[in-house]
């Protein structure tokens, strides 16, 4: 039986991909965590296993994720930051008790409570987001380009100019759309017009 819920557009930056699990703002939403057991599945994607989640922690998540949404376009933008986004942010960060451990591949992950796993894995985003809000981290916020989309990504390329959040998603359906409205203007020119 195949996966009745969107796919999850994931990224190397915690914060943002976790921003990303409401695609299309813009436009028509896509809601990639539509229930507790896929929040779970998504924390487990990067590493963070909480074991359970109620209908209310999903709306804690939802809730972290918009303050971090509203908070990181704010900040790339060059705006004042959001007070209740901050608060928002703030909060998760200072309920969560994960620690971080390194596997011996080297890696990084999260040990989480048992009682307190979900509070915890939202802690660890919420620490994230403020290390790029703040400017901790090397690399820069940046919104993307398609006007669907406009979320805000973490740009860590070399020369900082990303447009897109994703090259895979907006970067070629907008590409695509440039494309298809050259061809049809060179369809509407007349052909007496198109050598002059």
């Amino acid at each position: 039986m195949s996966d009745p819920y969107p796919e999850f557009r994931l990224g190397t930056v915690l914060a943002t991909s976790f921003t990303g699990t409401l695609s299309e703002r813009h436009g028509v939403p896509i809601e990639r965590i539509p229930t507790p057991r896929r929040l779970l599945d998504w924390l487990t994607v990067y590493g963070l296993d909480a074991r359970r989640c109620a209908p209310a922690q999903l709306d804690l998540a939802r809730e972290l994720r918009e303050a971090i949404h509203t908070t990181a376009t704010a900040s790339a933008a060059g705006e004042d930051l959001p007070a209740a986004g901050v608060a928002v942010i703030n909060r998760c960060s200072a309920e969560g008790r994960a620690t971080a451990y390194l596997t011996p591949e080297g890696a990084r992950r999260w040990r989480l409570g048992a009682s307190t796993g979900l509070r915890d894995a939202l802690g660890v985003i919420a620490d994230d987001a403020i290390a790029i809000i703040a400017g901790e981290r090397d690399g820069r916020l940046a919104l993307c380009a398609s006007p669907t989309c406009r979320a805000a990504f973490f740009d860590t390329s070399r020369s900082r100019t990303r447009r897109w959040c994703d090259m895979n998603t907006c970067g070629n359906r907008e590409k695509k759309a440039r494309f298809v409205a050259k061809v049809n203007r060179s369809r509407r020119t007349p052909p007496d017009d198109r050598h002059r």
